[in-house]
């Protein structure tokens, strides 16, 4: 990849809000621009050099944990009666009660975007796993010196050895001891493979995030439906907790809709995260972190990137010097 491509792809990136996992999305389509000769290779692609290497990536993670942790905390204490009781300690059916879940309906549209209610069900927050909660710094690593495609075999070697090579998102941490010590259960909803549960589970404890249990506090790419749509998943996870909030850097960690069969232009993508009934759940519930470096939300181009409109081409005036 140039490194025109990575810059140009990390500003789409990061206009868009930001964006899973490798493993979790096709390649994005590659972004049309003059070919240029490659970064220096003493140098990573500027994309990586910013997500793993950035004190301002680190800051909006910071940024993202800390926004997640006010916000649930201030839901919990809304939820208290007047004895000071949650939900989960009072008789069912007496107020005040959780509030809606952060999980859509089956079949919600970013029109409606409608969330299941909660009964009187533990509360939980539900967040992606890699570029999420955790870094794959030895990944992206090999990935930068290699400059090799990305390919399922070496992801899955990644998976079952990597565990030692990951670290945790700035901000992850502090919020998930926080997070628990208010009685939230932290739940992993990946794409990673259930073939590598027990490794994915070391990754999460090696990067300082607690014990994850395979089908209770860690879900994988083909549980509940075989498929690798979350909506499945996230279904399930509401079935045993109150979930009340999602965090992800994909659109798809928090509801399928972003993601429908066939081609998904960036651009249609981008519009549909600004529909009201959605747009008012960032930071209200769901919770993005920022990644340039690979996922749904690269491969915009020109046109998608930069509308006509908006456009402008320098013209010095007549004698001026540049």
């Amino acid at each position: 990849m140039t490194s025109r491509l990575l810059v140009t792809a990390a500003a789409a990136a990061l206009l868009a809000g930001c964006a899973g996992a490798r493993p979790e999305r096709p390649a994005p389509r590659a972004v049309s621009v003059a070919a240029e000769p490659p970064a220096p290779a003493a140098l990573p692609p500027a994309a990586m050099a910013y997500l793993y290497g950035s004190a301002e990536a680190a800051a909006l993670s910071e940024q993202t944990y800390n926004a997640l942790t006010a916000y649930v905390r201030g839901v919990i204490e809304r939820s208290r009666d007047r004895r000071g009781r949650l939900p989960t300690e009072r008789r069912a059916g007496t107020l005040p009660r959780w509030p809606r879940s952060a999980v859509l309906v089956p079949g919600a549209t970013a029109a409606s975007a409608e969330t299941i209610p909660c009964s009187a069900l533990p509360p939980a927050v539900v967040l992606d796993m890699d570029e999420t909660a955790v870094l794959n710094l030895g990944y992206e690593y090999n990935d930068a010196r290699t400059g090799a495609a990305y390919d399922a075999g070496r992801w899955g070697r990644w998976e079952r050895t990597g565990a030692d090579k990951v670290v945790a998102v700035p901000g992850a941490v502090a919020a998930f001891r926080q997070l628990r010590a208010l009685g939230v259960t932290m739940v992993i909803n990946t794409n990673r493979s259930a073939d590598h549960a027990g490794a994915t589970a070391a990754a999460l404890r090696a990067a300082g995030l607690g014990e994850f249990r395979h089908g209770d506090t860690l879900y994988l790419k083909g549980d509940v439906d075989g498929r690798s749509g979350k909506d499945g998943r996230r279904l399930e996870i509401a079935r045993h907790y109150c979930v009340l909030a999602l965090v992800g850097d994909q659109l798809g960690d928090f509801a399928d809709l972003f993601n429908p069969p066939g081609p998904a232009p960036a651009l249609g993508r981008r519009a549909l995260a600004g529909v009201g009934p959605i747009q008012a759940r960032w930071g209200q519930g769901w919770f993005v972190l920022p990644n340039p470096v690979y996922g749904t939300g690269l491969g915009t181009g020109w046109d998608e990137t930069f509308p006509q409109d908006k456009r402008w081409g320098d013209a010095p005036a007549e004698g001026a010097t540049r």
